[in-house]
């Protein structure tokens, strides 16, 4: 009989990383493809409302407890203008959409996505054009969504039925701005002076908002490192976050190096976390840049099938990737990493929410239902607020193609603000045994065992559709039990665990 590997952890009191920000739990909903319409809105929809929003989709959404969704976009922001998203429906003009070759109708503008935030108890995250449009577009469209009356702008969004602002008080500075791909790329100086003057102006009109400067569109682009050292040289002293944005997918059908890429989300978030405090240093401030990873998910599914589509259609289906049991694997140990540097990454978008490379998926005029990478997400979501802890981790090890060293157990642990619970999350990556998980508890007296939820399946390629939405679905049905102040348990191969404990007696 093959023995078991072996993974332990460490859980002390007072070794703690940071408070996490419920914001880390964040999503993005895009004009593109079937995210709005035939996602979040379809007003012949069985079950739309009087909006035309889908209330099978909203309950999903509230089921992820998702604090905030950033909107339009995304590469359409950069040829957005968003003017023809408000007034009369009827008389919103439809546009050639060139970030993703389709239609606009404009049918859901800024108010429509304000209405549709409050119905699932989520906050926006506003993005502006920085690419075909800049600074008085800038300032007008906080105006309009910020300022409580008396002006053009803000008098505008009263006529059109919204008497209160919408008070966004978090916005992005465009989009993926040194991407050749992007409408109105720019350089490093070119950007950073317009997000700087952008920014000023925006803070003139509401101080109270929070601001997000471009990152380069991902660590693997030419332009990284410079181009954040760059953009942050010149908007510092005007910005409060530089976002991330990271995909990875399992093309070359390696699943050990696949779920090995969390590690390089790792290194990714080290190195701008490094960037952002070499011009802190270079500048002698006493402010600190934290970090929005505003773009993150496994996308690779869907490439080929988007090459087929016929350009200007409305809403076809883009990037309608169909997420795998591995795939959930690998959302989990990618929300891990964002759990890991909590002390500094405070903002996290899972891209993007629904059919768009997304946790749920519907059909039009049909069913909703939640894919397997929802899981990981809801866990981390529900249980995955307060303090993260600072464990010490032992575990067997693999090498890959592209990594060495690759942990069998990628673990995290979370403490409520009550001091009352802790959650442990764990991934086993090895994909033939299971493992005799260990966590001591130091510091912590009086804790049980409340639940052991985990995700598997025996075909890593096993998916969730329409007409099999539970194929893949968690249980609670694991071993954990806390004996002698450690928690002990049997974690299944290539399984997400989440056990929650509890004190006794409260």
């Amino acid at each position: 009989m093959v023995k078991p590997r072996s993974g332990t952890m460490i859980l002390e009191h007072d070794y703690r990383i940071g408070a996490i920000d419920d914001r880390l739990y964040g999503s993005f909903i895009e004009h593109l493809g079937r995210a709005i319409y035939g996602g979040i809105y379809e007003p012949g929809h069985p079950t739309a409302d009087e909006n035309g929003f889908r209330e099978d989709v909203a309950d999903l959404v509230r089921e992820l407890k998702v604090p905030v969704v950033r909107y339009p976009g995304g590469n359409f922001v950069s040829g957005y203008n968003w003017e023809d998203g408000i007034g009369p429906k009827e008389q919103r003009p439809r546009r050639l959409e060139l970030a993703w070759r389709t239609i606009e109708t404009n049918e859901v503008g800024v108010n429509e996505f304000a209405d549709w935030a409050k119905k699932v108890g989520t906050e926006v995250m506003m993005a502006i054009n920085l690419g075909s449009r800049g600074i008085d577009a800038a300032r007008n469209i906080i105006e309009y969504c910020n300022h409580p009356g008396g002006t053009y702008w803000s008098d505008l969004r009263r006529s059109h039925g919204y008497e209160k602002p919408h008070n966004f008080k978090l916005w992005c500075l465009g989009n993926e701005m040194d991407g050749p791909w992007q409408i109105g790329a720019k350089t490093a100086y070119e950007y950073g002076r317009i997000a700087t003057e952008a920014a000023k102006v925006m803070r003139q009109v509401d101080p109270s908002i929070e601001l997000v400067a471009c990152g380069s569109s991902g660590s693997g682009m030419p332009t990284f490192a410079d181009w954040e050292a760059t953009i942050l040289d010149l908007a510092y002293d005007y910005v409060d976050y530089v976002s991330l944005h990271t995909y990875y997918g399992n093309r070359d059908n390696d699943t050990p190096n696949f779920l090995a890429r969390s590690l390089d989300m790792d290194e990714f978030i080290h190195s701008v976390i490094a960037i952002c405090d070499y011009v802190k240093a270079k500048k002698r401030s006493k402010k600190t840049i934290n970090l929005s990873f505003d773009e993150w998910n496994v996308w690779f599914h869907s490439n080929d099938a988007d090459r087929q589509i016929e350009p200007w259609s409305v809403a076809p289906p883009q990037l309608e990737d169909v997420y795998t049991m591995e795939d959930a694997l690998l959302v989990g140990s990618m929300l891990m990493s964002l759990m890991r540097r909590a002390d500094r990454v405070k903002i996290g978008c899972l891209a993007q929410l629904v059919n768009v490379i997304a946790p749920i998926m519907t059909e039009n005029g049909g069913a909703a239902w939640r894919q397997t990478i929802f899981y990981p997400f809801m866990h981390a979501s529900i249980y995955g607020r307060g303090t993260a802890l600072l464990p010490i981790i032992k575990s067997d090890k693999y090498d890959s193609n592209d990594f060495t060293d690759v942990p069998y157990l990628d673990a995290m642990a979370v403490l409520s603000e009550s001091e009352e619970e802790i959650t442990i999350f764990a991934v086993n990556r090895d994909l033939e045994q299971a493992m005799d998980f260990e966590c001591e508890l130091r510091g912590f007296t009086g804790f049980a065992v409340q639940e052991h939820i985990v995700l598997e399946h025996e075909d890593l390629k096993a998916v969730n559709t329409a007409a099999n939405p539970d194929n893949v679905t968690p249980h609670n049905k694991g071993n954990a039990a806390v004996e002698d102040g450690k928690v002990k348990a049997v974690l299944g191969k290539a399984s997400w665990n989440v056990i929650r404990l509890a004190k006794v007696n409260r």
